[in-house]
């Protein structure tokens, strides 16, 4: 640790893994700052790692916990993760820098009678919420938004500054806004081919 971290590292290294203990006793390393809103309605699994100034929030209606994260989870720095229905990330799961992920909006906007009137304060906007999931064995890039309601299927990737806004299938690599497939895994072939 001293020759990656330095003394003084190694040294904040040691606090945060005390604190850690004290946070989350199966989590692997959490690094502070960091901001959790709601931990008892927030189920951390072994090996939960984190990077700085992240913010973990779990606002259940019905006083359940809404936020599951599997084994070996791994998020960097500043990823802000919000939970008010369901939110469920699976094992292995890296999620890069300044990542959003929430399944809740103020206001609905879905084209129909029951839309919110833009004369209205946004924060007395009705909360509106659909489930998020996140399969075993996705990475997110960079800046990567995922928005209520989508499902990211097992061992794909998304690109840096993607927006999910639909569904993503298992074994493939999604980029734009909104996120599109461009690959998928051929497991015959063991190559990521062109959709």
């Amino acid at each position: 640790m001293l020759e990656n971290y330095g003394f003084f590292g190694s040294f904040r290294m040691f606090i945060n893994l005390v604190r850690t203990k004290l946070t989350f006793k199966d989590a692997r390393i959490i690094r502070f700052p960091i901001d959790i809103r709601g931990k008892k309605f927030i189920q951390i699994s072994k090996g939960f790692t984190t990077g700085v100034g992240c913010r973990i929030e779990a606002y259940p209606r019905n006083k359940e916990k809404t936020l599951f994260i599997g084994e070996n989870f791994q998020m960097n720095d500043y990823v802000h993760i919000t939970a008010t229905q369901k939110v469920i990330i699976g094992k292995n799961v890296l999620l890069a820098s300044k990542i959003y992920i929430s399944d809740s909006s103020h206001g609905n906007y879905a084209g129909d009678e029951k839309d919110s009137s833009p004369n209205s304060a946004p924060m007395e906007r009705v909360v509106v919420t659909k489930p998020v999931t996140i399969e075993d064995n996705v990475w997110l890039g960079e800046f990567v938004s995922v928005l209520p309601g989508v499902t990211i299927g097992k061992g794909s990737i998304i690109g840096a500054n993607s927006v999910v806004s639909k569904s993503i299938p298992p074994y493939v690599i999604a980029v734009g806004s909104p996120a599109k497939a461009i690959k998928k895994y051929n497991f015959q072939s063991q190559r990521w081919e062109k959709i």
